[in-house]
């Protein structure tokens, strides 16, 4: 069994921004409004939300790489990945988004050899259509890929587990990590549910954290 893990979400924790938002911010995607205030209300799931909003893009698929490059980075992302890989940490994404613009992302910076658990999508009809794999043992209704079990299965193989997300669906994920590092509506969540975290803005600021574990 390894020692530790680091597992990250990926939009809005890794990115700057969700994906969802660079696109809702950039066409006008029918229904959005009134999708939107149904998600909030929870009377749709996550995945039927982002669903919705990729599916409906309406943009050849040259022009959703394009914006696909607008998703910006953590600048310290390559570098801390490096730096914990050195020490012999293990690196995944954990997303309710998609790999299709996941993996383009990390193309892009030269990243390699992550695994990524996230909702396969595929283009079609001028849009990212979810590919969900409703027989996968990670299978969501509500998100796709269900975040919690992921880290149970990775925390399996591993004597400590180091977590960062942002939002609501990083919740139970987040709860069974040893540690977790917080952005935006997470930091208040983690409260909540009487798990403490450290907020980050960013992962240079991660690093020197995960680094004062990692030699004691």
């Amino acid at each position: 069994m390894k020692k530790f893990a680091f597992i990250s979400d990926f939009d809005g924790t890794l990115s700057d921004k969700d994906f969802y938002e660079i696109i809702t911010e950039n066409y006008a995607i029918k229904d959005n409004d009134s999708k939107y205030a149904a998600w909030r209300r929870k009377e749709i799931n996550v995945v039927d939300y982002l669903g919705h909003i990729f599916k409906n893009i309406d943009r050849e698929e040259a022009e959703i790489d394009q914006d696909i490059m607008k998703i910006s980075l953590d600048p310290y992302t390559k570098e801390f990945i490096q730096n914990i890989e050195s020490y012999g940490i293990d690196f995944y994404i954990v997303s309710a988004g998609t790999s299709y613009y996941i993996n383009r992302v990390f193309e892009r910076e030269g990243i390699k050899g992550v695994k990524v658990y996230s909702n396969e999508g595929i283009y079609k009809d001028k849009g990212i259509h979810f590919q969900l794999d409703k027989e996968s043992e990670f299978y969501s209704d509500i998100s796709g890929i269900d975040k919690l079990k992921v880290v149970e299965s990775i925390k399996k193989n591993y004597d400590f587990i180091f977590y960062a997300g942002d939002s609501e669906p990083d919740v139970k994920a987040a709860l069974i990590a040893d540690v977790v590092f917080a952005k935006s509506r997470l930091i208040k969540l983690m409260g909540d549910n009487n798990k403490a975290c450290i907020p980050f803005s960013s992962f240079e600021e991660v690093w020197k954290e995960v680094e004062s574990y990692i030699k004691e």
